[in-house]
């Protein structure tokens, strides 16, 4: 059974993980604004998978019977609109969400919830994975300098990106 200060925290992280969506989706709209469409459609996965981080939370919630609880979510505000400003934003959010991630595990581990430790697990080798993601495009934009034919190919090959749902947990 998990703990009412656990379920708190996580319902929380819910949260952070629709912002994040949202965030992701503003994104994706200044770089389509601009002609960027492989970085719009980076940012708009990035989005729909910021949604299944928000819905893994909620079904875990549940199983553990926890009730999620909804609440308002903040405008997300952009640093700026250059595509360089828009993923060095999506570096520092990453940060900022695997310091959540590490907070929520610390929390599991004080209290001693295994089975939360368990689930946890899964965000944190996710978080990783976002920060190198986000940290090898950075490297990519800064090697293009000022070259528009660098950041042609560079929006060719985010425009691959195909969006690829977590597994779901096996049956029992």
């Amino acid at each position: 059974m998990i703990s009412e200060k656990l379920a708190k925290a996580i319902n929380d992280q819910i949260n952070k993980e629709i912002y994040s969506s949202y965030l992701y989706y503003a994104m994706a709209a200044q770089a389509e604004a601009q002609g960027f469409k492989g970085c719009a459609n980076w940012f708009h996965i990035q989005a729909l998978e910021e949604l299944t981080h928000a819905d893994k939370f909620f079904k875990y919630l549940c199983s553990q019977g926890a009730l999620p609880v909804m609440e308002a979510v903040d405008k997300p505000e952009l640093k700026g609109t250059e595509i360089k400003a828009l993923f060095e934003q999506t570096l520092e959010h990453e940060r900022f969400v695997t310091s959540r991630i590490n907070s929520l595990m610390k929390l599991t581990r004080e209290e001693g919830d295994y089975a939360s430790e368990i689930f946890l697990q899964w965000y944190v080798t996710e978080q990783i994975e976002e920060e190198e993601n986000a940290t090898g495009i950075l490297d990519q934009i800064r090697l293009t300098g000022d070259s528009k034919q660098g950041m042609f190919m560079l929006d060719r090959e985010l425009a691959a990106r195909v969006f690829t749902p977590p597994p779901a947990p096996a049956a029992d």
